[in-house]
C-alpha cells in the first residue's frame, strides 16, 4: 500500500478531526443554530459523512478499521444522543443515511490512498 508525505497526514489528521467536531456540533446543537446549504438533510448527512469518513481513511489508512469505528460509531452516536436534545430527535432513517455515507467515504478515500502514486 502505498504511503502519503506525514506532513500530508497530519493534515488530514487533523482536517478529518475538526470535520466529525463541527459535526458533531451541528448534530447535538438546538435545531435553530444547525447549519444548512438549502439541500435536502438527507443529502446534507450523507455528503457530510461521506467527507468525514474520507478523511479519516486517508489519514489513517494503515487503521482503516480504526478509522471504520471512529466515523461509523460517531454517526450512530450522534444519532443517539439527538434523543437527549430537547430541539432534535434521533431516527433510525437518520442513522442509516450517515452509516451508508460514511461508508462510502471510508471506501473511497481508503482506494484514492491505495491509487495515489509515490513521489
Amino acid at each position: 500500500m502505498e504511503q502519503l508525505p506525514a506532513k500530508f497526514e497530519v493534515l488530514l489528521r487533523i482536517a478529518a478531526w475538526l470535520c466529525l467536531a463541527f459535526i458533531a456540533m451541528a448534530t447535538l446543537s438546538p435545531l435553530g443554530l444547525r447549519p444548512t446549504t438549502g439541500w435536502p438533510p438527507s443529502i446534507e448527512r450523507f455528503l457530510a459523512f461521506a467527507v468525514v469518513g474520507g478523511l479519516f481513511a486517508m489519514a489513517y489508512p494503515r487503521y482503516i478499521i480504526l478509522a471504520a469505528v471512529v466515523v461509523l460509531g460517531a454517526a450512530a452516536l450522534f444519532e443517539v444522543l439527538q434523543v437527549l436534545t430537547p430541539s432534535r430527535h434521533g431516527r433510525v432513517f437518520d442513522a442509516a443515511v450517515k452509516l451508508c455515507g460514511g461508508s462510502f467515504g471510508l471506501i473511497a478515500g481508503w482506494l484514492l490512498v491505495r491509487w495515489i502514486p509515490r513521489r
